[in-house]
């Protein structure tokens, strides 16, 4: 586990970024009903960040007998009063990080009773709520927004706006479920206790098909695609046009909405609240 401070040598700018995103103070995205999608984003963060990876000095961070080198701009996460002697920020730290490989990088904010299981990483800018399930091999990328009481289950991969770069961050609301093994990338939003099934790959240009409400949500480069509220979403497939696919039997892979949430799809993703 990886659990350092801030970088000597750091600018104070980028010292004032990176503590404004993990005090919370400042967000790749805030909540807004009156923006487009109840969200609005900043694009400021995203280019302080850039700013901290123009840096290419380097630093070495100890945490017991592993070491690391990293930008100076982008140092570990300060998690524990006792790595090297020096204090980490004063506030809450309900938070649970397994020990096992987990990287969390400085600028990444946490809320109380988080829990991150290892090995997982959560990148510069990301804001994870209030009791979160981090579950093991997870990626938490580059400003995604993790609303409070999601569980990100066994490897699932939420995307960053810096790899490849973009505009918005994956934002996922609270009271969600991702399940295992599951990809959100370029600008995802997935609504407030939608359930996205193991294996369901969603980008911001992804076509998602409702056979609940018999429509066809589609999202683009301006307006990325919305998985609404309660939506449980499922791996499925539609043929692939053309001779030569039909002559094979070929399809492709897509998402479906086969319902929405209900009290039995809320017991089968229901986290037992010992382990949190």
């Amino acid at each position: 586990m990886i659990a350092g401070v801030h970088a000597p040598g750091a600018t104070a700018s980028v010292s004032s970024t990176l503590e404004a995103l993990e005090a919370g103070r400042m967000r790749a995205a805030w909540p807004d009903p009156l923006a487009p999608n109840g969200w609005r984003v900043d694009p400021a963060v995203k280019e302080a960040i850039l700013g901290c990876f123009r840096d290419r000095r380097t630093s070495d961070w100890a945490a017991g007998p592993l070491a690391f080198r990293d930008r100076i701009g982008v140092p570990p996460k300060r998690l524990f009063e006792s790595i090297d002697g020096l204090a980490a920020d004063a506030a809450d730290r309900s938070w649970r990080i397994v020990p096992g490989g987990t990287s969390i990088r400085a600028g990444a904010h946490l809320e109380p009773g988080v829990v991150v299981m290892p090995p997982s990483f959560v990148n510069i800018g990301a804001w994870i709520g209030e009791d979160v399930m981090v579950d093991s091999h997870v990626l938490v990328g580059s400003c995604a927004q993790i609303g409070a009481r999601v569980h990100l289950a066994a490897a699932v991969q939420i995307g960053g706006v810096l790899e490849p770069a973009g505009a918005r961050p994956v934002i996922v609301e609270d009271d969600a479920f991702v399940g295992a093994g599951s990809v959100l990338l370029e600008g995802v939003l997935v609504r407030t206790g939608a359930v996205i099934g193991a294996g369901v790959s969603l980008t911001g240009t992804s076509t998602l098909f409702d056979l609940v409400g018999e429509q066809v949500l589609v999202g683009s480069a301006d307006e990325p695609l919305v998985v609404p509220a309660g939506a449980v979403v499922v791996p499925g497939t539609r043929p692939a046009r053309g001779a030569f696919a039909e002559r094979h039997g070929l399809g492709i892979a897509t998402a479906l909405i086969v319902k929405h949430r209900d009290a039995g799809t809320s017991a089968r993703v229901a986290l037992e609240s010992a382990l949190r």
